[in-house]
């Protein structure tokens, strides 16, 4: 009997779902680019989470000394900041190193190498280069070397280029939420779309629904085929969308590649196509299902 019961559930479903093709089309447009915006937040996360790293692994504090600097006093601070827990790894640059350094980047520069042939001394200072164990540590090594007021430390560069980095968090935070509430207004129309194709499918088997509520129907027994049908919606919005990103994903990648050498979009979306499309599935169902629901609910209590 529940076999039965299930596949008739499961037939009414499917058409009502072909009934009104119309509607039907309608709203999974609708829904579709509801789904086209989440899939673009799940490409932005990505994306962002490339950029930020990439810059982070670039980032390091770097401490730079006075010239008259004892060598065994900047090696008794390198040797201090290797004990750390937090740090992995630092690396000393003499005086001599950065000339030598500095001369071999401009060898092609007749002006810049006359010039400091013509310096009496080096110019150029030594430096402690220190990479944290984790991004998020190199506040607190800054602060540390900060409160250590050495006489022997000229300058620590760590904090202007973590301002670059607050900077990209932040826009990248701020279109994450316009994204968000993109989202969430798209979504708020597709359930309203689908509320209304799902009350008008309602409207035209009303009389079928009074005679099974006067047969004593259960709710659920009713309101069944019409939680198919918005199933069948968000289904169909979920598998259009991730096939519509494959050729999307495959023209923006080259242009997306000049910007972020390190993220290619085409092939994030082939190598992560299954988890991208239980994600755009499992949003759809939700979106048609709880359209339905409301629908189905609404009629039934009126």
């Amino acid at each position: 009997m529940k076999t039965i019961t299930f596949k008739r559930i499961m037939r009414a479903g499917w058409l009502g779902f072909w009934r009104n093709a119309w509607l039907s089309a309608a709203t999974i447009i609708v829904m579709t680019l509801v789904l086209f915006v989440v899939g673009n937040l799940v490409f932005l996360g990505a994306l962002s989470h490339t950029v930020l790293r990439s810059l982070e692994s670039k980032i390091d504090v770097s401490v730079y000394f006075t010239p008259d600097a004892p060598e065994q006093e900047i090696l008794t601070l390198k040797r201090e900041m290797e004990a750390r827990p937090d740090v992995k790894e630092v690396s000393y640059i003499s005086r001599d190193s950065a000339l030598a350094s500095f001369r071999e980047r401009h060898k092609d520069s007749a002006l810049i190498v006359g010039a400091l042939d013509e310096l009496d001394d080096n110019p150029l200072q030594a430096s402690v280069n220190i990479k944290a164990a984790d991004s998020s540590q190199y506040g607190a090594i800054s602060d540390f070397l900060a409160e250590k007021k050495s006489p022997i430390v000229s300058k620590i560069n760590y904090f202007e280029n973590q301002d670059v980095i607050d900077r990209l968090s932040s826009i990248v935070g701020s279109v994450r939420g316009a994204g968000a509430v993109l989202t969430i207004f798209l979504a708020f129309v597709a359930v309203l779309v689908a509320f209304n194709t799902i009350r008008m499918a309602i409207y035209t088997v009303r009389e079928e629904i009074k005679i099974m509520r006067l047969v004593g129907a259960s709710r659920w027994f009713i309101r069944g085929p019409f939680l198919v049908t918005g199933l069948l919606y968000g289904a169909a919005a979920g598998a259009l969308i991730t096939l519509a990103f494959l050729p999307l994903t495959w023209l923006a990648a080259p242009k997306l590649l000049l910007l972020v050498p390190d993220f290619n979009l085409f092939r994030y979306f082939i190598s992560n196509g299954l988890e991208f499309f239980l994600i755009m599935l499992g949003a759809g169902i939700f979106l048609g299902v709880v359209s339905s629901l409301i629908a189905v609910r609404r009629y039934l209590e009126a």
